[in-house]
């Protein structure tokens, strides 16, 4: 199980993000994860999704169901595709798009972006970073990305920005 110590500028607490991702061949899985928010005791959020992965194509299409106090039950699709912008792989151009859809199946929180992607496995011995570069379409803003093996620090261009820590 992956889990994570989450701050967000928009928060006024500490969040345990969990997630556990179960193979059921191999291009698929599913995945589970969410959030418990330190501040109130309770959950934010829990998700379950069916994730399949085209290998041959860097693609992946996942599907599923959203749960919180605020939005209640919502269904979820979500796509990424990949292309190297050099050829080992360490630079690459990345779209992806998701989308929400209430209970009535009116769409919601409809998100899509564009970003290049610098990983360096070996920045300094034992220290991987990937740096991030993107642009949300919908909502017309700029954002990055900095991961250093454990950490990760986003932020946009409307001064939202969030910290996480892999634990």
């Amino acid at each position: 199980m992956d889990t994570s110590l989450r701050y967000a500028s928009n928060s006024k607490s500490l969040k345990i993000h969990a997630k556990e991702k179960l193979p059921l061949n191999s291009k698929t899985r599913l995945q589970f994860h969410g959030e418990l928010d330190t501040g109130t005791g309770a959950p934010s959020y829990i998700c379950a999704m069916i994730r399949y992965f085209f290998m041959e194509a860097s693609t992946s299409l996942g599907l599923g169901l959203h749960y919180d106090k605020r939005e209640k039950l919502r269904c979820l699709v979500r796509g990424k595709k990949e292309f190297p912008v050099i050829a080992d792989g360490i630079v690459t151009f990345n779209v992806k798009g998701r989308s929400d859809f209430d209970q009535d199946f009116n769409q919601r929180n409809l998100k899509g972006a564009a970003e290049f992607a610098w990983n360096i496995a070996n920045f300094q011995e034992d220290q991987g970073i990937r740096l991030k570069v993107g642009y949300e379409i919908f909502e017309k803003v700029p954002y990055m990305q900095i991961r250093e093996n454990n950490w990760t620090v986003n932020a946009d261009m409307k001064g939202r920005w969030n910290v996480r820590y892999d634990l």
